[in-house]
């Protein structure tokens, strides 16, 4: 359905100085792509590069580098009216904060009309009912048509943001940390829709966020981000007891079941700048079995069965236990 070809991209800020321009990035060579109605998860610490991810896929950013391909076209070859109608008519984006991803003067009905305006959907008649069916398909009572933004609960503004971005039938949703804003109480309920909407509309969906536990759950594969880069792909059964690259299971052994109790792999050290990334593999510098080989190249991506690929020079075996590598973790470290 969508694909990226070693998609990179790289900002400019001016980090060092007046007058000098340091380069951020944010996204290398990443190789991805989603089929149709596969949910996709995508997991990482913050500032790895998740929602620049999502926002390649849906057409929001431009890479520096590589391609996006929608549906087996080019996106960023296209004129910019044709490109605008293929992703507005294939993708739907819901973003972090419905608070300012909602324009706050508009009511709802204008926010869930304005695709359809823009995209000449229909009659205007036709417009209105399908505001109508949007609104139902949410959850949000009709009354609240004629309401602004700031005059719902969190909760209901998210499912707002849901319903435009299903204004179009869009066959692939990307969600960039849809609960990330909302109180622990209403997270299940927008959860537990978008489950319900993809399996009703025979949706694709990206599901980026940072609880890593719920994107196990929710997803049919997992994605691994390390400060910029895709180090692991991954079967979502798999990702907890089978992945193979150290961070993968660093990340997964964070939070671990109530019922049974262990102590997380430790990650010394902070996560370097984007701006100055480690040679090599990004990881290396808080790996526990990085040595000098780490340092000269990134290694390639290798196939550790159907779905299943990882980039580590050093993957950790597939009878490794958690126990045995927190002892690995917390060993004094040859290679500095």
């Amino acid at each position: 359905m969508v694909s990226l070809g070693d998609a990179s991209v790289v900002y400019r800020a001016r980090t060092g100085g007046l007058f000098r321009r340091d380069r951020v990035y944010a996204l290398t060579e990443a190789d991805f792509s989603v089929a149709p109605g596969e949910t996709v998860g995508v997991v990482g610490e913050s500032g790895c590069g998740k929602s620049t991810l999502a926002k390649v896929l849906v057409g929001v950013e431009r890479p520096t580098s590589g391609t996006v391909s929608l549906g087996g076209r080019d996106l960023w070859t296209l004129a910019a009216g044709e490109r605008r109608r293929l992703v507005g008519s294939t993708i739907g984006m819901v973003f972090q904060d419905p608070s300012t991803a909602l324009n706050r003067r508009l009511t709802i009905r204008q926010i869930l009309r304005d695709p359809l305006d823009v995209h000449h959907v229909g009659t205007p008649e036709q417009r209105e009912g399908r505001v109508r069916e949007l609104m139902g398909l949410v959850g949000l009572p009709k009354v609240l048509a004629e309401s602004l933004p700031g005059q719902l609960s969190g909760g209901q503004r998210q499912r707002v943001a849901i319903a435009r971005a299903l204004a179009l039938e869009p066959a692939l949703v990307v969600a960039d940390e849809p609960t990330s804003a909302l109180d622990v109480s209403v997270r299940a309920q927008i959860l537990n829709l978008l489950l319900d909407l993809k399996e009703r509309l025979g949706l694709a969906l990206v599901f980026v966020s940072h609880d890593i536990q719920t994107v196990r759950r929710m997803s049919d594969r997992v994605i691994t981000m390390y400060l910029g880069r895709i180090v692991e792909e991954s079967p979502a059964g798999e990702v907890t007891g089978h992945a193979r690259h150290p961070y993968t299971r660093a990340l997964f052994s964070a939070t671990p079941g109530l019922l049974d109790p262990i102590d997380p792999i430790p990650l010394v050290g902070p996560v370097p700048s984007a701006t100055r990334p480690p040679s090599g593999c990004p990881f290396r510098t808080r790996c526990w079995r990085a040595d000098h080989s780490c340092a000269q190249a990134m290694p390639a991506a290798e196939e550790a069965g159907h779905g299943h690929r990882f980039r580590c020079f050093h993957p950790v075996g597939a009878d490794e236990s958690i126990h045995d590598l927190v002892l690995q973790a917390t060993a004094p470290k040859e290679y500095p």
